[in-house]
């Protein structure tokens, strides 16, 4: 069972759905129990940080993430979450990923919506995908590049496109909108 954390961010019924073409078999759920017990979780995000992190604290989701053995996928802005710290209201996030989360300069065009490419694969759930693909993109913060860097997206600068650090993995982009290549990489995590 894949439990898809539910809270006040948006996108958990597209990633569901993504899933349900996988024939993957998924539940949207806060309880932690259920969650702490699933084969996969997958944390996705559209939303504003700082309120967002408020309601993982309320819900006792911020302490539970981070514990969790199993893969955990984190999208967009549930891949924030899991860095250290976000400048989208000061939030200080769970501390997964030892990074900054930072705003793209304001002189520019942001959003940065829509398709762009990702390059630099760094991890098996890259398997079967080749360099240079084309995925889609919604937000206007975005991850330093690190160690756990394992996709890179040239957007204003070079930035994290995906994340990985022992069980935790995440994706700015959104696979569940990415066609094709968002669809295989939901299924190489399902593989983990």
């Amino acid at each position: 069972m894949i439990a898809i954390i539910k809270y006040n961010g948006g996108n958990v019924n597209s990633v569901q759905n993504a899933l349900n073409r996988s024939g993957a078999e998924s539940i949207i759920t806060d309880d932690l129990e259920l969650i702490k017990n699933a084969d996969k979780v997958i944390f996705p995000g559209v939303g504003e940080a700082s309120s967002t992190m408020k309601t993982l604290k309320e819900k006792g989701l911020d302490q539970l993430i981070p514990t969790l053995k199993q893969p955990v996928l984190g999208i967009c802005l549930g891949m924030q979450l899991m860095c250290k710290n976000n400048e989208e209201g000061n939030t200080v996030g769970m501390g997964i990923f030892d990074i900054n989360v930072k705003k793209f300069a304001v002189e520019n065009i942001i959003p940065h919506m829509g398709w762009n490419t990702i390059s630099g694969f760094k991890s098996t759930i890259y398997s079967g995908i080749k360099e240079e693909s084309d995925v889609y993109f919604v937000h206007s913060f975005y991850c330093e590049l690190s160690e756990n860097t394992t996709s890179v997206c040239d957007y204003i600068l070079p930035f994290s496109a995906s994340l990985q650090k022992d069980n935790f993995y995440a994706m700015q982009f959104h696979p569940e909108k990415s066609g094709e290549i968002g669809s295989r990489l939901l299924q190489n995590f399902l593989k983990l």
